[in-house]
């Protein structure tokens, strides 16, 4: 499985250049950010990727439709990797209104407050990535799904942090056994 953040968001290039909370909920790509997850969709051809997971937020979902228009391959709506909320680009939008910009995606199983709106304690964020991790060993083909996600939750479960695009390699245990393998390290068990 490949654990890819989202490409660059308005918040993200605001909050770089002062390093202030620049009070954006739910941001979207800037234009570099775009061009950027299109040369990265073209990149990740050669991978073999037959399957997206997107968390919820504006920009992993426009990060992962650019790269489902490249690569030609679904997208599934997954709360259980989004960002653990804790800024203001953090502060999700309601289903309908994802439902109103993506049609084509499935938002009916999130909740109206799918982020949490307050933040979130480290404890519920570690519970979450575990979950998710229990989840995606059941999934066939692991190793042909991307995971649109963000820098925090790959942090969660890998101990690296990545810039926009970034990516780890996430190779599961069977089932059964609890360790995860990233990058050929061995971080759970």
């Amino acid at each position: 499985m490949l654990l890819i953040r989202h490409a660059e968001s308005e918040w993200n290039r605001r909050f770089g250049a002062s390093r202030v909370d620049p009070g954006l909920p739910d941001p979207p790509l800037t234009r570099e950010g775009i061009a950027a997850a299109r040369a990265a969709a073209r990149a990740l051809k050669s991978e073999g990727i037959c399957r997206l997971l997107a968390s919820p937020y504006r920009r992993a979902l426009q990060t992962a439709t650019i790269f489902a228009d490249v690569l030609g391959v679904p997208i599934e709506v997954e709360p259980l990797v989004r960002e653990r909320c804790a800024f203001s680009c953090d502060q999700g939008s309601p289903p309908e209104r994802l439902a109103a910009e993506w049609p084509d995606l499935d938002f009916a199983h999130l909740e109206p407050l799918w982020w949490g709106g307050v933040i979130e304690s480290m404890a519920s964020f570690e519970a979450r990535a575990r979950r998710f991790l229990e989840r995606a060993q059941g999934f066939e083909e692991p190793q042909r799904i991307a995971v649109i996600t963000h820098w925090g939750f790959i942090r969660c479960l890998t101990g690296q942090e990545v810039g926009n695009l970034g990516a780890v390699r996430l190779r599961l245990a069977p089932r059964g056994i609890s360790d995860v393998l990233v990058n050929d390290r061995r971080i759970r068990g």
